[in-house]
């Protein structure tokens, strides 16, 4: 039982419980789904809260919000703007989450989607680069942008920013309103969440690593890995689905549809060439792939975004970093070999001669297979995991600058790039923020799938609109019947329109927490959560839940029973996009292989047409 012993603390919760009993307070079973086979596995665990002490709890908020990104900060700020008391915890010491650690290019599929908080974020970009002093390495007319979201004359807003541009707008925003920032305090995720043992039950409060405690009438989980909501005992799921669970056919182990990033045939993939016996070379899974459209727990690949610059004012060679092992990119040397061409990588200009860089070809950024254990670690195995992501990448920018294996012309391209002195500074121009595409995902009452994305199903309670292909990056290397190297988990499906989120996918299912909405780490299957899981959408989400959130508070329901007429029409009211007017298309469910988003897979050199989410 959590105690809540002297005057002060009880008269907090009071506000909290009203005639409730404090005597009920106490953690319910949190449960887990694993969606690895066709039916849902629960696993169920009890925690027992440690006592909450007098001195660290605070003042009682009307909304808590954990997670500083670019999600949380719209929720922090529209909070403020429906006069709701707020507080933002960030557990690093960086707003702004990917939208300011490097994902410049902004992935979205239709601009036309995006509404509220996040077209102002967009606009306010614009209104920062049409100040001549913005532009310190180039001249303004010198800039061309590049990528899949490009801005078009005439437009209010502008797609393409520097990571410093986003963090400066995040830092103006929640100052402009007053938001009660907290950074650098991250949440006891064992025992750190006390909670009504009443089903539903509610969230009372939320505890750092530290002792500071935070109370609250209602609560975002704004994160990327989902923590507090799997410390509140909602359930998630991490990993793919069998296409069994959902009916679909793009979920689960993929095989058939890994024709992009991929390596060139012929590609051994055994230390001593030809020699089994020799072992395999690193990174490639011995038991792989798995049945096909079989579940499993593997995750899609993460990366670092990074921001280059060719300018050599501002420019940090790439350098061996310590630690490098040279066995890790002997896959990269032995594809150039058998005959790949193509640069490893999305090199999206961005303003003031920087880019937004990302993952292409089968060996590039993306460090696959290593990031399996990153959403469930503890807080010390996720920095190794990223500490360790870090160094790959790292070393794969030297490899490609300066070893002889690689072609002449790419190792001459790559070369007369760096990372940035006027970036991440305290890095040396790497960020902290690794772009984790996937962790947790909550399992509600409601869970979109491939059928909302290709509008066979629609919700009829919106939140907002995703509007990208159904989209995930590899995920496993495997040896192939031939005995060669092959990628997995690659599925790149697209054509079609913009489609509604479901309310019910952002709040978790009607008997477990009633007062926590989850923006980011929403209830989708793995396939339809690639084509929602878009910084945009996040600003979107961020700023509905919160929405709903202050609904909750004024007319004194759970989060699941908010009334769906008000809440829309504050949403509209706030410039939400809530239906699609414009032109509908709908992808073939049976012809899915025929409808590849080729943006992100047909580019070479320097000027390509996506950044590639």
């Amino acid at each position: 039982m959590a105690i809540f012993s002297s005057p002060r603390v009880r008269s907090l919760w009071a506000c909290l419980l009203g005639a409730a009993s404090l005597s009920l307070l106490a953690a319910p079973l949190a449960v887990n789904a694993s969606m690895g086979s066709s039916t849902l596995a629960s696993a169920v665990r009890a925690e027992k809260p440690k006592a909450v002490s007098d001195q660290g709890v605070e003042t009682v908020h009307d909304i808590v919000v954990y997670g500083g990104t670019s999600a949380g900060v719209v929720a922090a700020v529209q909070a403020r703007k429906m006069g709701k008391s707020v507080v933002l915890i960030e557990p690093t010491h960086r707003l702004g989450g990917l939208t300011s650690g490097g994902l410049g290019q902004t992935d979205i599929g239709n601009k036309a989607a995006i509404g509220g908080l996040a077209r102002r974020f967009y606009q306010a970009v614009r209104e920062h680069y049409s100040r001549p002093a913005a532009w310190t390495w180039q001249r303004r007319e010198e800039y061309m942008d590049s990528g899949q979201t490009r801005t078009a004359a005439g437009e209010d807003a502008m797609w393409t920013f520097e990571p410093s541009v986003a963090l400066k707008i995040y830092e103006t925003w929640v100052q402009d309103r007053q938001v009660e920032v907290v950074r650098g305090e991250r949440l006891d995720r064992r025992s750190g969440v006390a909670m009504t043992r009443s089903i539903p039950w509610r969230i009372l409060s939320i505890r750092m690593e530290s002792g500071r405690t935070f109370a609250g009438r209602m609560f975002i989980d704004a994160t990327y890995e989902g923590d507090l909501m799997a410390a509140a005992n909602v359930r998630y799921t991490v990993g793919r689905e069998a296409n069994s669970v959902y009916g679909e056919t793009l979920n689960g182990v993929q095989t058939g549809n890994a024709k992009y990033h991929q390596f060139v045939p012929g590609v051994d993939p055994y230390v001593e060439k030809g020699n089994p016996a020799s072992g395999l070379l690193p990174f490639i899974d011995s038991e792989g792939p798995g049945p096909e459209g079989a579940g499993d727990r593997r995750v899609q690949a993460y990366c670092f975004r990074m921001c280059l610059t060719d300018h050599p004012d501002n420019r940090i060679p790439f350098h061996q970093p310590d630690g490098y092992d040279p066995l890790w990119y002997e896959l990269l040397l032995r594809n150039f070999e058998a005959g790949e061409s193509g640069m490893p990588w999305i090199n999206s200009s961005m303003p003031n001669r920087k880019t937004d860089t990302n993952n292409r070809t089968a060996f590039s950024t993306d460090f696959i297979a290593q990031n399996y254990e990153y959403p469930e670690a503890s807080y010390d195995e996720r920095e190794r995991i990223v500490a360790r992501h870090r160094l790959y990448q790292q070393g794969l920018m030297w490899t490609l600058a300066n070893h002889p294996r690689v072609p002449e012309q790419i190792r001459h391209e790559v070369a007369r790039w760096g990372m940035c002195k006027d970036e991440f500074i305290e890095g040396n121009g790497w960020q902290d923020q690794l772009y984790v595409r996937e962790a947790r995902r909550m399992v509600s009452d409601y869970v979109m799938t491939q059928h909302h994305c290709q509008g066979s199903r629609k919700a009829d309670d919106p939140v907002g609109l995703a509007a990208y292909g159904m989209d995930s990056h590899n995920v496993q290397r495997y040896v192939d019947p031939n005995g060669h190297v092959r990628n997995e988990g690659d599925v790149e499906v697209g054509g079609f329109s913009p489609y509604p989120i479901s309310y019910r996918a952002i709040v978790p299912r009607a008997n477990e927490c009633a007062n926590l909405l989850v923006p980011v780490c929403l209830s989708a299957s793995h396939i339809a959560y690639g084509s929602i899981r878009m910084e945009p959408v996040f600003m979107v989400l961020g700023q509905s839940a919160v929405t709903a959130a202050a609904h909750a508070i004024d007319e004194s329901v759970p989060v699941q029973r908010v009334d769906g007429d008000k809440l829309h029409q504050r949403l509209r009211s706030d410039q939400q996009i809530l239906k699609w007017t414009g032109q509908v298309r709908s992808d073939q469910p049976n012809q899915d292989s025929a409808r590849l988003l080729r943006t992100r897979s047909d580019h070479i050199g320097i000027s390509n047409h996506a950044a590639g989410r």
